[in-house]
């Protein structure tokens, strides 16, 4: 292995400063302890909301949109400026996704020190706060997802996780989150020092600079490249707090509010497959498929080709499988849920032979596999004509159903199982169990408490959802 690949920072089992807090007394639940023994900030009203706001953040973030809203009405836009802006916003931006995000706070990927310090400087030019911060940040999301320990739980609303959080005061201090780690970090500690300066410098100095020097644009480097991209950039970001939580499918798990969707790795340089990152966090990709989108994983996949990265992590292919398959098996049983089904047999009546010939008499009654079928109102629907059903009043079909007269479809055989209003005593011989069972219940997503055991083996097929 290249000697300047470095491990990802390793999780120490001691806290740092950022999370000097007592555990003693927590019970089973860390959350409802904290949120129980901790008060949060007043809310926010009319009569104090000025107190309650971040005014360093709300200047971070205003500042680049005051000057692009200005400038894009005053300052001429050049295709070389536009060209640069887009490709800053993606060097950046990676520096988010592939530094702040995938190789700090999850540790998917081992980087080299070169790389480290390239990710550094673009995560700078970002304009979203230290590495530290963000990456402690982010632990806390994810550990407390959607609980009010959660920085900016999507609980809250989308306006709130997108940008409500920073420039209103938190109302509570995130949860607790391991970052020791990051303080080992020299690459970290060294972004740290000198944050101020790096952002100044990589978000407004070197675009300007690069659009002046190379095409005399200087005006428009600071508008465009500078200042918008610095705006694309931020809620680029947000989206994945935001809108990744509210747009798209829950493939893998609902049990919490991230979802997948094409439109929100669009926007967030492939950071939009977010159900898929919650289940695996310490995956380094966010789509698996080969055709979703996901910049970030195809550059940190090309840094492993040339040295650059190395060790980049996967969950195993059979895990994800049954994430996804819980989830279509839960779909199944929702649908499952809402249709009609036979009566169960341990609740119809057991009948006679000369019992059922009585009813027979006075009911359109036929004996098939050992069920008693009430099959009046369809004589005059039958396919094959009412003459064959009538032929089999107060008789055994069960020949003739099972192909003597007809092969039966599955959808015959389902229909039958839904007209069952009785069972024949001792009519049930050995050998017809598998006719006794209609095809669409031979294949039924059942819960593990639904089973009588759940060692036990059964005849047929069954499914645990």
């Amino acid at each position: 292995m290249d000697p300047n690949i470095q491990p990802p920072p390793q999780v120490l089992p001691f806290r740092d400063e950022f999370d000097a807090i007592e555990l003693e007394g927590v019970q089973d639940n860390y959350v409802s302890y904290i949120l129980k023994t901790t008060k949060p900030r007043p809310p926010v009203t009319a009569s104090n909301w000025w107190r309650e706001l971040s005014y360093l953040n709300i200047i971070v973030i205003g500042f680049p949109h005051v000057v692009a809203l200005h400038g894009i009405f005053t300052t001429r836009l050049r295709w070389e400026t536009a060209t640069f802006a887009i490709a800053y916003y993606f060097f950046t931006g990676l520096g988010i996704t592939a530094g702040y995000h995938r190789f700090w706070a999850h540790r998917s990927y081992n980087a080299s020190k070169p790389l480290q310090y390239m990710l550094a400087l673009a995560g700078s030019g970002a304009g979203q706060g230290a590495i530290k911060w963000w990456a402690r940040g982010h632990r806390a999301h994810h550990r407390y997802t959607d609980t009010d320990l959660d920085p900016y739980g999507a609980q809250n609303g989308f306006w709130w996780s997108h940008i409500g959080w920073l420039v209103i005061k938190p109302r509570r201090k995130p949860g607790t989150a391991d970052a020791s780690d990051l303080s080992k970090s020299a690459v970290v500690r060294w972004q740290h020092r000198y944050y101020v300066w790096l952002l100044l410098l990589m978000g407004m100095v070197v675009p300007t600079v690069a659009c002046g020097l190379l095409w005399g644009d200087w005006r428009g480097g600071y508008v465009y490249a500078a200042a918008a991209r610095m705006c694309f950039v931020h809620h680029s970001t947000f989206c994945v707090n935001s809108l990744a939580h509210f747009l798209g499918e829950t493939p893998f798990d609902d049990k919490h509010t991230p979802r997948d969707h094409f439109l929100t790795a669009l926007v967030t340089v492939g950071e939009g497959y977010h159900n898929f990152h919650h289940q695996f966090p310490m995956d380094y990709r966010n789509a698996i498929k080969w055709y979703q989108y996901d910049p970030t994983k195809w550059f940190i996949w090309v840094c492993s080709k040339v040295g650059l990265a190395s060790h980049l992590k996967t969950f195993p292919d059979n895990e994800v499988a049954k994430g996804q398959l819980t989830m279509q098996l839960k779909r199944l049983r929702e649908k499952q849920d809402v249709l009609h089904w036979p009566e169960d047999v341990t609740s119809l009546p057991v009948v006679s032979w000369q019992s059922f010939q009585k009813q027979s008499e006075s009911r359109s009654l036929i004996l098939i596999a050992g069920f008693i079928h009430d099959v009046s109102s369809f004589i005059d629907e039958h396919p094959g004509g009412r003459h064959l059903l009538v032929t089999y009043i107060g008789r055994d079909a069960t020949a003739a159903f099972f192909g003597g007269i007809y092969d039966h479809s599955n959808a015959a055989h389902n229909l039958l199982s839904m007209k069952r209003v009785g069972i024949l005593k001792g009519g049930h011989p050995h050998g017809l169990e598998d006719r006794s069972v209609p095809p669409s219940q031979r294949l039924r997503v059942a819960r593990f408490d639904e089973l009588s055991s759940p060692s036990s083996s059964t005849e047929g097929e069954g499914i645990l959802d």
